[in-house]
């Protein structure tokens, strides 16, 4: 059920907007404050889906009300209500974050399509706020070792800051996780994150895939094409084994990350694109470096800030907390009752040598939660974890 808040000194104008939207929808409910001060109380007590503010009040204006909920409720829509002395008040009010305005005496139509186009946003802003919460629990990182505390406070630091990272470590360690989370605890969270796994692009499509390309580029282009770069314009690039990029395509990503600009393939247009870059490897850069494979220069561009993900041989106390996150999860993928891990199960995998890191481990407890008994035993890990 929508709640909506009138804020509103005159008790007529209150009288006449409670009616119509009361009339308007027995699922609305309607809640008045006779002034901004009075409005604020209650908005930092109840929830609101839509506050209607007048701008003309005793005590605390409309405009002090807006900056006051934008602080404490921001998913909030605020309309704001302005006499015919107060529009161009109304209209700044928009550069301040309020939804819309309407003038008094309130127009039916105006009226009621601009409160359904608020409820419309809020429920807009809860669903992606609910999703974004799903996404970050899909990249949640598991384990509390020294190392990987360290790296979560790193990332704490790092992440509200525009600075660069390279994120090194071995294949399956979880360096992608390590990107999701700075970029999901940074400013750019409500800007798109653009993963481009540069290994698995051809060298001669890299170009046109980090930076788009224009119609008759090469043979294959039959239109203009945004890049990954744009893309990502306002959030976060993910460039994951970035070892492997030609030396061509390093080139223009220094360029990209000097000037921000980029060209499209084909094009001598320079399109202005704001993006922070995270970068991960499981090569030696520096050793790429001496041998002719990767750009000194661009390795300091990217390295601002060294994040070491370890392997999991170097990190085994956390392998019982990803033994049950993984049972967990995989359970509920399949379908299945959770499965336990006996203590002797559970130390004999501690002593396993990872080779293939989390990604190894995920796939040994999905085969043993198939394959094992009710509980998985010390048997069931000799017999079905190194097949």
């Amino acid at each position: 059920m929508p709640r909506i808040l009138i804020i509103e000194d005159e008790a007529a104008i209150r009288r006449v907007l409670v009616k119509i939207l009361s009339e308007e929808s027995d699922t609305y409910e309607v809640s008045e404050a006779e002034d901004g001060l009075a409005g604020i109380e209650i908005i930092r007590k109840e929830d609101f889906d839509l506050i209607l503010c007048d701008i003309k009040m005793p005590k605390m204006d409309g405009v002090e009300v807006l900056e006051a909920v934008k602080k404490v409720k921001p998913e909030v829509p605020v309309v704001m209500i302005s006499g015919h002395g107060d529009l161009d008040t109304a209209v700044n009010t928009m550069r301040l974050g309020a939804f819309d305005y309407i003038s008094k005496p309130p127009d039916l139509n105006r009226l009621l399509n601009t409160v359904r186009n608020a409820l419309d946003r809020k429920e807009l802003v809860v669903e992606n706020t609910r999703l974004k919460k799903k996404v970050g629990k899909k990249y949640e990182m598991i384990g509390d070792s020294p190392a990987i505390s360290q790296i979560k406070e790193m990332i704490e630091k790092v992440a509200p800051t525009e600075a660069r990272v390279l994120i090194t470590g071995p294949n399956g360690t979880g360096k992608e996780l390590v990107a999701h989370w700075l970029h999901q605890k940074s400013d750019r969270s409500k800007g798109p994150m653009i993963e481009v796994n540069c290994a698995a692009i051809p060298s001669e499509l890299i170009e046109s895939e980090l930076f788009g390309h224009v119609k008759g580029a090469f043979t294959s282009a039959n239109k203009d094409r945004a890049g990954k770069f744009e893309a990502a314009n306002g959030g976060t690039i993910f460039l994951d084994e970035v070892g492997d990029m030609s030396l061509s395509a390093q080139a223009k990503v220094l360029r990209a990350l000097q000037e921000n600009r980029v060209q499209r393939v084909g094009s001598d247009k320079d399109i202005k694109v704001d993006v922070r870059v995270v970068a991960a490897t499981n090569k030696d850069l520096k050793k790429e470096i001496e041998e002719g494979n990767f750009r000194e220069d661009l390795y300091h561009r990217l390295a601002v800030i060294l994040i070491k993900v370890p392997a999991l041989n170097d990190r085994r106390e956390d392998i019982p907390l990803l033994i049950k996150h993984f049972s967990n999860k995989i359970a509920d993928e399949h379908g299945t009752a959770q499965k336990d891990f006996s203590d002797k199960a559970v130390k004999l995998l501690q002593e396993y040598d990872w080779t293939g890191n989390i990604r190894e481990l995920r796939n040994v407890v999905e085969r043993l939660i198939i394959l094992g008994n009710s509980e998985v035993t010390e048997s069931d890990v000799k017999l079905f974890a190194t097949k």
